[in-house]
């Protein structure tokens, strides 16, 4: 099948050239038009701060609706006659915003206004929620509120809908990867031309999929962060699966094959491994949706359709742009070889049978010195913390990074994460239930103040806002949240008969992490499990699946650890705080999937020699030999491609960025040339041991031609 395609594509690449622009305009020009309506969904059915929020949505109450802050700091105080002017003109123009409901002024309610009367917020409410406002429509309110800035007031805009002033138009840290990449790949061919063609091949994949995503996000939920995390895993998988095909293409041309040929022939070989690593990167993220988490699932579905994409495409783009400059490459491929061969260099490969002789000889020792590495180096992610970044991860001298700093200045760390917490019923009615929870919670330790209850136009339900002591990504608020709902509330509603619920922000991102981790093992288990089943059909062996799965971890745990080193103790320079909640599971199917990739590839080509050799020890160092190169070559460039989001300024790119360039780092160049070699020698022939009842269960996957 992949012979025939790569064919049909050489024959016909106008045709095949055509169909993929046709594609790729037709798809943005329908984005274009139709726009996009990227929405976050954090909701969480059955937990705690789901139903808090829900109750209060059913007894009409506004405490769940979203805000933005108006930020003020009065340097002679907010209470002068000249300033009070000001912030009250600049307010009433601020109430005639599109998607401002109405405007709450500081003097209006006594507690908005600290004690020493120089920091103060006005509170905009919002006809929709924070996730709705555009940075176009949040810039008009930000204009209106910077007017009055400047003779001693300061004025910055607060909340979730202002973060996105901050936003970047994107594109500097996908130029600075590609342009890294087109470095490595000119490197390693000495051509241009043949540089270029993965990069093109990934572009135009990652490219048209990313329209799809625009025209779709009206139809599933997908966040706004969405397209920046398919183009890093895009651009990267894309580079890598062109790379293997052109360098089989590159070794039959050597070989004196013709262009056509050696085209038709690196497709149906190297076709197969990309086919099957794709399959797994695919597998390993659709585990994602087995967690039922909202718009993560809707990510990962689409992580998932441009991986097949970029799969796509290196089985017939990159046949179609080989059919146009075959010829050229050809000439030029041969004539290196020649001169390479004038100068009477060693035979290419020659350092990595020299390598794998030197693993294979002390095996042992090269394997528990590497696996001790990676062991330390995991341990960190035993102590990781889960949790959303808020304002205070925003880069200094943003608006919402200066409004938090403001409030928590002036009103205590834990002002920009309240809990709400709301109180349902009781023997007394919720207005009593409510006076006596604001009571406890006043006298509760880690609380630095408690509001007292409102209650709702009903009556039935009251809420009382808490504010903690420690700021909202401090791990003194996760552990108050937890003993509010474990003890102090519980013991409370023996003493009145009401029902209590904790909600607000805060404790709603503390569900959230409980719940990515307490579906943690059901998603291990379906992306462990199909990869071995894949792999075991593939290799025939029921050790070497069992082998990758654990050294896959292993890489995993490793980046993990080094995530939590660097953004949640906040060493090099970064801010510390908690790692996104669904960071470790979007690591895991992405690194887990690519792990697969290299090992498909290097333990295929060792397969090959296995079969025509039966001698264990060559085959180790003839598979490396021809697939050593290339491995660092595509590791290399997923490490450029993922390392440049940590140009980015948001936080969940650096993140994601940085923990899959670390784990790809440790996996291309310490697992695959060192560990996997250093294992198989000590497996020796057992590795491609199988048991007759699964040899006869199995199907039988050839990815190589003999």
């Amino acid at each position: 099948m992949f012979a025939r395609v790569a064919g049909f594509a050489q024959r016909r690449r106008r045709l095949a050239l055509t169909l993929w622009l046709a594609v790729l305009a037709a798809v943005w020009g329908a984005a274009a038009l139709a726009g996009s309506d990227y929405r976050s969904d954090f909701s969480l059915p059955g937990t705690e701060s789901q139903r808090a929020g829900d109750l209060l949505s059913e007894h009409g109450s506004d405490q769940g609706g979203d805000t933005v802050e108006i930020v003020l700091r009065g340097t002679h105080g907010l209470r002068e006659a000249g300033t009070e002017r000001r912030v009250e003109g600049m307010l009433k123009k601020a109430a005639r915003v599109p998607k401002v409901a109405h405007v709450v002024s500081p003097y209006e309610e006594k507690s908005a206004i600290s004690r020493d009367g120089r920091t103060g917020y006005a509170t905009v409410v919002l006809t929709v929620p924070a996730a709705e406002m555009t940075k176009g429509d949040t810039e008009p309110l930000y204009d209106i509120a910077r007017e009055i800035h400047g003779g001693g007031l300061q004025v910055e805009l607060g909340g979730e809908a202002a973060r996105t002033l901050s936003e970047e138009s994107g594109g500097t840290a996908e130029g600075a990867g590609i342009l890294a990449a087109l470095v490595i790949l000119v490197l390693m061919f000495g051509t241009v031309v043949a540089a270029g063609l993965p990069i093109v091949t990934a572009v135009f994949a990652v490219g048209s999929t990313v329209g799809v995503i625009v025209l779709l996000s009206h139809v599933f939920t997908l966040a706004d962060f969405t397209p920046y995390v398919m183009m890093l895993v895009g651009l990267g998988v894309g580079i890598d699966y062109a790379l293997l095909v052109l360098a089989r293409y590159r070794g039959e041309l050597v070989r004196g094959e013709a262009p056509e040929r050696a085209a038709t022939t690196a497709l149906d070989a190297a076709g197969r491994t990309v086919f099957f690593a794709a399959c797994t990167v695919v597998l390993a993220l659709l585990g994602l949706v087995a967690l039922g988490l909202g718009s993560l699932q809707g990510m990962a579905l689409a992580v998932a359709l441009t991986v097949l994409a970029t799969m796509v495409a290196a089985l017939t783009l990159l046949p179609a742009l080989l059919g146009v400059f075959g010829p050229r490459l050809a000439r030029h491929f041969t004539r290196r070889e020649a001169r390479r061969s004038d100068r009477r260099k060693a035979p290419r490969g020659t350092g990595w049978r020299r390598f794998a002789d030197g693993v294979q000889r002390r095996p042992l020792p090269v394997l528990l010195v590497a696996v001790v590495a990676l062991g330390a180096l995991a341990v960190p992610a035993l102590e990781l913390r889960l949790g959303f970044a808020d304002a205070g991860n925003d880069s200094a001298g943003t608006t919402s990074r200066e409004a938090y700093d403001l409030l928590s200045e002036g009103f205590g760390p834990g002002f920009n994460g309240p809990l709400v917490v709301v109180a349902d019923g009781g023997e007394g009615g919720a207005r009593q239930a409510g006076a006596e929870a604001a009571r406890v919670l006043g006298d509760t330790p880690g609380i630095a103040a408690a509001a007292p209850p409102v209650p709702t136009e009903d009556g039935a339900v009251a809420t009382v806002v808490a504010f903690p002591a420690s700021s909202p990504q401090d791990e003194r608020t996760s552990d108050l949240v937890a003993r509010l709902r474990g003890t102090v509330l519980p013991e409370l509603a023996e003493r009145t008969g009401a029902d209590y619920l904790v909600g607000g922000s805060t404790a709603a991102a503390e569900d959230y992490a409980g719940k990515v981790a307490d579906r943690m093992p059901v998603f291990f288990a379906i992306v462990v499990g199909l990869s071995l089943v894949l792999l075991a059909g593939v290799f025939r062996s029921l050790l070497i699946p069992l082998k990758a799965a654990l050294l896959n971890m292993l890489s995993i745990g490793s980046a993990l650890g080094a995530m939590k080193l660097v953004f949640q103790d906040g060493r090099f320079g970064m801010e510390a705080g908690p790692v996104e909640p669904w960071m470790p599971v979007m690591v895991f199917a992405i690194v887990f999937g690519l792990s697969m990739d290299y090992e498909i590839f290097l333990v295929s080509r060792i397969r090959e020699e296995w079969v025509r050799t039966r001698d264990p020890v060559a085959a180790v160092r003839e598979g490396l030999a021809h697939t050593g190169s290339v491995i660092v070559a595509a590791g290399a460039i997923m490490i450029v491609v993922f390392g440049a989001f940590m140009l980015s300024d948001d936080r969940v790119l650096q993140q994601l960025g940085f923990g899959m360039a670390v784990a790809i780092c440790v996996d291309a160049l310490l697992v695959r040339c060192v560990v996997v070699p250093a294992a198989l020698r000590l497996m020796g022939r057992r590795a491609w041991w199988l048991p007759e009842p699964l040899e006869r269960v199995l199907p039988r996957v050839e990815l190589e031609r003999h």
